[in-house]
C-alpha cells in the first residue's frame, strides 16, 4: 500500500525541512565550491588570495565608476544635441521667414521705383505740356 501523504503542510513542517536539508547539504562530504556558496568565503581575512579579491574588486569599482561617468556625459551630450537641435530648427525657421521678407520687401521697393519714375515721368510732360502752352499761347498773340 502507498504510503499517504499530507495534503496541507504547515509552517513548522516547511521550516523543519528547510533546516534539515541545509544540514544535508552542508555534510564533510561536501567540496570548497558548494562551502563558499553555502556558507560564504572562508578562510583568513587577509591573504594573498584576498588582497588578489580586493584588487580585483577595486579594479571593477574603477570601472563601474568611469562607465557612470560616461553614461551621464552620454546623456549630457544627448541634451547638448537636443538643444542644439531646437537651436538649428529655430535659425531654419528664422532663415525662411527672412527670405520671405526680403523677397517682399524687394518687390515693394521695385514697386516704389516704378511709381517713382512714373510720377517724375508725368511732372516732365506736364512740365513740357506748360512749356509748350506757354509758347503756343505767347506766339498767337
Amino acid at each position: 500500500m502507498p504510503p499517504k501523504f499530507k495534503r496541507h503542510l504547515n509552517d513548522d513542517d516547511v521550516t523543519g525541512s528547510v533546516k534539515s536539508e541545509r544540514r544535508n547539504l552542508l555534510e564533510d562530504d561536501s567540496d570548497e565550491e558548494e562551502d563558499f556558496f553555502l556558507r560564504g568565503p572562508s578562510g583568513p581575512r587577509f591573504g594573498p588570495r584576498n588582497d588578489k579579491i580586493k584588487h580585483v574588486q577595486n579594479q571593477v569599482d574603477e570601472v563601474i565608476d568611469v562607465m557612470q561617468e560616461n553614461i551621464t556625459k552620454v546623456i549630457e551630450r544627448g541634451e547638448r544635441l537636443d538643444e542644439l537641435q531646437d537651436k538649428s530648427e529655430s535659425l531654419s525657421d528664422n532663415a525662411t521667414a527672412f527670405s520671405n521678407r526680403s523677397k517682399q520687401l524687394r518687390r515693394q521697393m521695385w514697386w516704389r521705383g516704378c511709381k517713382i519714375k512714373a510720377i517724375m515721368a508725368l511732372v516732365a510732360v506736364i512740365l513740357l505740356l506748360v512749356i509748350i502752352i506757354l509758347i503756343v499761347v505767347k506766339y498767337h498773340t
